[in-house]
């Protein structure tokens, strides 16, 4: 985890999908003093933890050259801890 926000009221876990067949860099970078960025190969899922204001860039490459593909809010990538229901753009809302 690259987080340093230690606000953990608004942190979330989410979860993402990597569901196309080229390898995408997804990316946080709205919120201030935080950062977050990995590599996320096909097939590849990845559970993490992020600000609710927070939103996903999914980043893949063309011609050598990074391309934002969709840009996607945090809350739609909120899991229920213990599921392991994870997709590409959305995911299970929790209801509070």
């Amino acid at each position: 985890m690259n987080s340093l926000v230690t606000d953990s009221c608004c942190q979330v876990f989410c979860g993402y999908a990597n569901t196309t067949s080229a390898v995408q860099i997804i990316r946080i970078v709205n919120i201030p003093n935080w950062y977050f960025e990995k590599v996320i190969f096909p097939g590849q899922r990845l559970l993490f933890e992020a600000n609710l204001d927070a939103e996903l860039d999914v980043y893949t490459s063309r011609f050598g050259q990074p391309v934002l593909v969709k840009q996607i809010p945090v809350v739609y990538l909120q899991v229920e801890q213990g599921s392991d229901s994870i997709s590409g753009t959305s995911t299970k809302v929790m209801s509070n």
